[in-house]
């Protein structure tokens, strides 16, 4: 059975340039959707925080910003179905990366406040990239590279091609101009190329090898269907049973 880890952010709020720190979480789609299509092909899943705290939905991800009321309400329901994989995640630190066929970074605000500074995430990253092996990040959480860094001070992943939440699009949010910095911005600076869709808050994927990155939380479900596709494709290929 292919397994795959969620790495989810245990962020409750995040700190903005004047201070005041702005209620966040998990984006409710991100981990949603990639759930149920991972979970409807049968794969087995792990989620894992920092620390092995129970992670907090972002409110605003299931209000307005998050779509049409039918589709939040289904969000909500599958979110209510998994809360208890959800209530009783394992500590990022006891996982073993190479146990996993897939390693899936979902987003929301809160990667902005700890996987981007997170050792021990950090290191995973390091290994799994290094490993060659399906390493997925969706739309903030790409953040969490910056703390993937080699001994000379470089970034591990300086060079590879990725996406994530634009500047674009972070600013539709009001509180995010009080941002101390920008996802896009920061990948830029750690020496990542950096690649958008021409229309913001539509899916958009980039794949560079065994790294898949989604920009925003439209791009969930296509992420996802592109890792499966992928995934099962290459067992099939080996003649491996999924």
């Amino acid at each position: 059975m292919t397994s795959v880890l969620f790495v989810i952010t245990a962020a409750t709020g995040w700190t903005l340039r004047d201070g005041s720190v702005h209620p966040t979480g998990f984006w409710a789609e991100e981990v949603a959707e990639p759930h149920r299509v991972f979970s409807e092909a049968g794969w087995d899943i792990t989620v894992a925080t920092p620390g092995g705290v129970a992670p907090t939905l972002d409110e605003l991800s299931l209000g307005v910003a998050g779509g049409r009321p039918k589709k939040r309400q289904e969000i909500r329901d599958y979110l209510d179905s998994i809360a208890d994989v959800l209530d009783h995640p394992v500590a990022l630190d006891s996982v073993a990366e190479a146990d996993y066929d897939v390693v899936f970074y979902p987003g929301g605000h809160g990667p902005m406040e700890d996987l981007a500074f997170d050792p021990v995430s950090g290191e995973l990253l390091k290994r799994r990239l290094a490993s060659g092996r399906p390493l997925a990040l969706l739309c903030h959480a790409p953040v969490a590279v910056l703390a993937a860094t080699n001994e000379d001070g470089t970034n591990a992943f300086a060079g590879r091609t990725m996406t994530g939440l634009s500047n674009v699009e972070e600013r539709l949010n009001p509180f995010a101009w009080k941002a101390k910095w920008l996802l896009e911005d920061a990948v830029k600076d750690a020496g990542i190329r950096y690649e958008k869709g021409i229309v913001p808050l539509r899916p958009h994927v980039v794949v560079d090898g065994s790294l898949y990155t989604g920009q925003n939380p439209a791009s969930a479900e296509a992420l996802a269907d592109r890792i499966l596709a992928d995934v099962d494709g290459r067992a099939a290929d080996a003649g491996v049973a999924r």
